[in-house]
C-alpha cells in the first residue's frame, strides 16, 4: 500500500503567503479581484442606471396598485403589487452587486428618471396602467439585453444576475399582455 501524502506541508503553507498578500492588498475594491476583466466604472454606471430603472418600476407599480379601480381591479391591483415586490428584489440584487464591485448604489430620487429609459407616468385607467407597464417592461428588457451584450464574457457574475432579471421582466411582460388581452 502507498502511504498518503500529508494534506498541508510547511512548504505549501509558505507558498500561500504571497497569494494571501495579493488577496489582502485589494480589499478596498470589495469582492472584485484584480482579475476583473470588465471596465469597472462603466459597469458601475450601467448598474446604477439599471437600479434607477427598477426603482421607477417599483414606484409605478405601487401607485398603480393603490389607484386601480374597476370591475377587475382587485386581481390586477394584486398583480401590480406582486410586480412591485419583485422589482424591489431586483433593485436589491443590483445594489448589492454595485457594492461588490466597489461602487456606491445611487438611490437619489432627483436623478432616477434621468438615469433610466423608463419614465414615471401617471395614468388613470387600468387599461392605461397595464399598457404603460408593458411599454416599460419592453424598454427594460431592451436595456438589459444591451447591457448583456456590452458585458460579453467579461463579468459572468453580473451577467448571470442580469439574465435572471431579464427572465423576470419577460414573465412580467407576458402577464401584462395577458391582462391587456382580458385574460
Amino acid at each position: 500500500m502507498h502511504a498518503r501524502k500529508p494534506v498541508a506541508t510547511v512548504a505549501s503553507i509558505a507558498d500561500r503567503k504571497p497569494l494571501r498578500r495579493k488577496a489582502a492588498a485589494g480589499l478596498e475594491r470589495a469582492a472584485a479581484p484584480d482579475s476583473y476583466r470588465g471596465d469597472r466604472q462603466t459597469v458601475l454606471r450601467m448598474l446604477n442606471n439599471a437600479l434607477a430603472t427598477e426603482l421607477i418600476c417599483v414606484l409605478r407599480y405601487r401607485r398603480h396598485h393603490f389607484t386601480a379601480r374597476g370591475l377587475s381591479a382587485n386581481r390586477i391591483a394584486e398583480e401590480f403589487l406582486l410586480h412591485a415586490d419583485e422589482e424591489l428584489s431586483q433593485a436589491d440584487l443590483i445594489a448589492e452587486r454595485i457594492v461588490q464591485l466597489g461602487g456606491e448604489p445611487d438611490f437619489a430620487p432627483n436623478t432616477l428618471q434621468a438615469r433610466s429609459p423608463i419614465q414615471y407616468v401617471c395614468v388613470g385607467s387600468i387599461n392605461e396602467m397595464v399598457r404603460e407597464n408593458l411599454v416599460a417592461k419592453r424598454l427594460a428588457i431592451e436595456s438589459y439585453q444591451a447591457f448583456l451584450q456590452y458585458l460579453g464574457e467579461d463579468d459572468p457574475t453580473t451577467r448571470r444576475m442580469l439574465e435572471s432579471i431579464v427572465g423576470v421582466e419577460q414573465a412580467h411582460a407576458d402577464e401584462l399582455l395577458e391582462l391587456l388581452q382580458g385574460g
